[in-house]
């Protein structure tokens, strides 16, 4: 009696907020189950109150800005790199540094694919190395490609005949099966193309390729060599980023290490250190142009490239007005770095017939080359000494 007592007095309390959703046939039907199943009753009374409540709340705090986020945070899962449009992944991609491409490669095939083509990495090569890398770089790198593909071609042998020579191209055979398995796997690995730019930015990076350059003040800047620029093979240093240098002198290779960048640049001409350098500059030459001239010690040894300007006469004051120096056959070239004393501060070539002249104690001078670009003699005069050479 005292359980339906207090089932009773609830519904009476809460029956006012029923009445509104519900007609009089399922409010009386209510009494009734009420009364006959007052735990079934609870147990739709109590989902339907909650369901209502929390209804109220989301209609209060609903925010079409949160509903957004929560389907881009719910999509954003699923979301792939791969889909988006080309243009939109190519401006991502240009904007990776190397390490940032290599470690790209290595997510997925697709990826890998566009993270090793040659448009993206162009911009990196020209970037870092552009000023050091030239045509005869270039020459060397297919050189280099081709004699390591040939070193992974497997030997032949001579073929012998009998027991032996059966047994021996057994042998070989499984060698050679072991050998191509493991070159299989390697490039499985890396899968990237030997003759790819990718391939010759790693390769300079880290120090597997000697490239040909020049170096201006070899031997450290050593006083028989300054204000010189000399032909070298150079090797990248990454741990220090720096160069090692080597020089071909008679015969004997010398070693130079810890250059530095601005001491590096690539060849000005394609014209071999050994070969006298054709000038086609000669007639157009007069007095306060910048040049460099192939000198030589004799002519066991190559030529380098020394920093001067064409000068007048001595009988010539240097008044521009009345110069008469830039029609006369003969080029005067100086030297200002030595001093005014010097043997080599001044000589002369001819300008109709022009060869290479010296002799053994003097040195032997070679082809001209007239310097148009402000930054290439900015470079010159950075390198001057701080004294006069004797």
């Amino acid at each position: 009696m005292l359980i339906f007592f207090i089932s009773f007095f609830s519904f009476i309390l809460l029956s006012k907020s029923f009445l509104k959703p519900f007609s009089t046939w399922s409010w009386k039907r209510g009494m009734k189950m009420h009364l006959c199943y007052p735990r079934e009753l609870a147990r739709i009374w109590v989902p339907w109150f909650i369901g209502s409540v929390n209804s109220t709340v989301i209609k209060k705090n609903f925010s079409p800005e949160a509903a957004v986020e929560n389907v881009v945070e719910e999509n954003f899962e699923e979301f792939c790199l791969l889909d988006l449009p080309d243009l939109a992944l190519d401006c991502i991609l240009e904007r990776l540094s190397p390490s940032g491409l290599c470690s790209m490669a290595g997510v997925c095939r697709s990826l890998r694919e566009i993270c090793t083509s040659d448009r993206l990495w162009e911009e990196h090569m020209k970037r870092k190395w552009g000023n050091l890398i030239g045509d005869a770089a270039y020459q060397q790198w297919q050189s280099y490609i081709a004699s390591k593909q040939r070193n992974e071609l497997p030997e032949k042998k001579n073929r012998v005949t009998g027991i032996f020579g059966y047994l021996s191209s057994f042998w070989s055979q499984l060698l050679n099966r072991s050998k191509e398995n493991e070159v299989s796997k390697e490039t499985r690995s890396s899968s990237l193309p030997v003759n790819s730019i990718m391939a010759w930015y790693l390769a300079i990076e880290n120090g597997k390729f000697w490239f040909p350059a020049q170096v201006y003040n070899r031997e450290n800047g050593h006083v028989g060599f300054i204000l010189s620029c000399y032909d070298a093979e150079l090797n990248y240093d990454s741990s220090t980023n720096t160069f090692a240098a080597r020089y071909s002198v008679l015969g004997r290779r010398t070693i130079e290490d810890n250059i530095e960048w601005h001491r590096i640049r690539a060849p000005a001409v394609d014209t071999p250190s050994n070969v006298l350098h054709i000038s086609d500059c000669l007639n157009d030459l007069k007095p306060g142009d910048h040049i460099e001239v192939q000198w030589r010690r004799n002519k066991d040894f190559s030529y380098g490239w020394w920093y001067g300007v064409v000068g007048h006469f001595e009988q010539c004051d240097g008044n521009e007005s009345i110069c008469q120096c830039h029609l006369n056959d003969t080029i005067v070239l100086e030297f200002k770095q030595y001093h005014p004393g010097s043997r080599w501060r001044r000589t002369t070539v001819n300008r109709k017939d022009h060869r290479e002249v010296g002799n053994g104690a003097d040195g032997f001078y070679g082809g001209i080359r007239k310097i148009c670009k402000e930054e290439e003699i900015s470079v010159w005069k950075g390198l001057w000494p701080t004294s006069t050479i004797q």
